[in-house]
């Protein structure tokens, strides 16, 4: 086998665009879940709204892009208002079956046909990188070393990925800090109680949905930069691969979803290689290079369940912090 490929592809994840996306989603996802309590699981709706805003505003309208990206925004926050108004009243499973469906109806209504010339239907989006590329300041040519070499035009996409995340980590660290962050942590641990002190739950849930829903959409964003927008992407296992992130490296917390999908995609890139690597050289002889490929989502589920049962808290969480680790 040859092992240097396979650490050198292993290394290249850490600063992958797929990596930080997944890091702001999961980052969205600790505000609803982490720290408002919600259980959403429509994570991957938030991100398609928030890469196909973006790509659409450039495509359709021709708009520049950063306004496009601020396009992308507004349509995740629309997205969690319209959803948190008649959803933030229910708890618990019903909170999260009504999410997964309304993220499954997004999915379906970028893949019709009726709005093929705007969102492409089953092909998706491509093409609309030229406003982004021309205002990438860096000359052209390879840059790094070790790995982590890459065109003028990926250091971008990653520069712009750093910066958007640093971002979204200063926000949720202050407003956690804040009064509003405790009030937050109040209400996942016993909104009547909350309630009861003259706070409005529903105000502060709503925030909650919507500053979460930005974030995760600014990672779809992140996702949609280096290639095409496909509504194929963004199903419900996207969702559970976010939680999985999440839970990895601690749901209240904020860096915990960071590291948690750094390690998440090091680990899949790692055995996506190996894997199939150890088919070929005969180390697993009763495997096909397909089934090599799936075995890799099985060992990420038993080692997620492993992660529930002895440290459902995660990597950074405190497990007295949350209720439902109790």
């Amino acid at each position: 086998m040859d092992w240097l490929n396979i650490l050198s592809n292993s290394a290249s994840s850490i600063i992958s665009p797929a990596t930080m996306a997944y890091a702001l989603a999961a980052l969205g996802l600790a505000v609803h879940f982490g720290y408002a309590g919600l259980l959403n699981m429509g994570v991957a709706g938030f991100m398609a709204l928030g890469a196909y805003g973006y790509a659409i505003s450039i495509l359709t309208f021709g708009f520049p892009w950063w306004l496009a990206m601020l396009v992308g925004l507004v349509a995740s926050a629309g997205f969690a208002f319209v959803l948190g108004i008649p959803t933030l009243r229910l708890r618990g499973d019903y909170l999260a079956i009504v999410t997964i469906a309304a993220a499954e109806v997004v999915r379906l209504l970028f893949l019709t046909t009726a709005f093929d010339p705007v969102t492409g239907s089953a092909d998706g989006l491509s093409g609309y990188h030229g406003s982004f590329r021309d205002a990438n300041p860096l000359p052209d040519g390879n840059y790094g070393f070790g790995p982590w070499v890459y065109s003028s035009d990926q250091w971008w996409v990653r520069i712009v990925g750093v910066i958007a995340l640093a971002l979204a980590v200063v926000l949720v660290w202050r407003l956690m800090a804040s009064p509003w962050g405790r009030v937050l942590k109040g209400i996942r641990e016993d909104e009547d109680a909350v309630r009861a002190l003259g706070k409005n739950v529903f105000s502060y849930k709503m925030q909650a949905l919507v500053l979460g829903g930005v974030i995760a959409g600014a990672g779809g964003i992140v996702y949609a930069l280096p290639s095409a927008v496909n509504s194929g992407v963004y199903v419900t296992s996207l969702t559970f691969f976010v939680y999985t992130a999440l839970l990895l490296g601690g749901a209240a917390t904020v860096f915990g979803p960071l590291i948690g999908s750094l390690i998440f995609w090091v680990l899949q890139t790692l055995l996506s290689n190996l894997l199939p690597a150890m088919v070929q050289a005969g180390i697993l002889p009763f495997m096909s290079q397909i089934q090599a490929g799936t075995l890799r989502f099985i060992l990420v589920g038993v080692a997620l369940m492993l992660l529930v049962v002895f440290r459902p808290q995660g990597i950074f969480g405190n497990k007295k912090e949350l209720t439902f680790v109790r």
